[in-house]
């Protein structure tokens, strides 16, 4: 985790946001220990009690479970859970700036297709033409559900 902190919102949130991210990026899998309220807070030099506020947001969402005496897991389905509430989030708050921004600049669909290449030439970018989403396969994470 990157322990860089800064003023948009409160710490306890940025952890709560970070721990998500790194569900969402499988450095945490279902299942998996959360680093101890301890060693987070020496980490990064914050009060245990904003750690553990931050832990409790994600034990209140039922992302997280306590099990007393052994810490806190990534409770099973929390990734395709965070999948389906971010992917929602994204759609609703960051998709019509983004578009707007695309209208406002004329940026094409090549436009697009050759800056995300760039950006991550080792990720295959949609044909221009296809408008449905790759079929998933039985028991990928990104089964294409909500």
């Amino acid at each position: 985790m990157d322990p860089q902190w800064d003023d948009s919102q409160p710490i306890y949130r940025q952890l709560r946001d970070r721990v998500v991210a790194m569900i969402l990026e499988g450095v945490l899998r279902e299942g998996d220990p959360l680093p101890s309220v301890r060693s987070v807070a020496a980490d990064f030099r914050l009060n245990p009690l904003t750690v553990l506020k931050s832990y409790q947001q994600l034990v209140d969402e039922q992302l997280v479970e306590k099990r007393r005496g052994r810490g806190m897991f990534v409770n099973i389905g929390a990734r395709k859970a965070l999948m389906k509430d971010e992917r929602q989030r994204f759609l609703e708050e960051e998709w019509p700036k983004i578009h707007a921004t695309i209208q406002r600049l004329g940026l094409s669909q090549d436009d697009l297709r050759r800056a995300g290449e760039a950006a991550a030439p080792s990720t295959p970018w949609p044909a221009a033409n296809s408008a449905a989403a790759p079929e998933a396969k039985p028991g990928d994470d990104n089964d294409g559900s909500n």
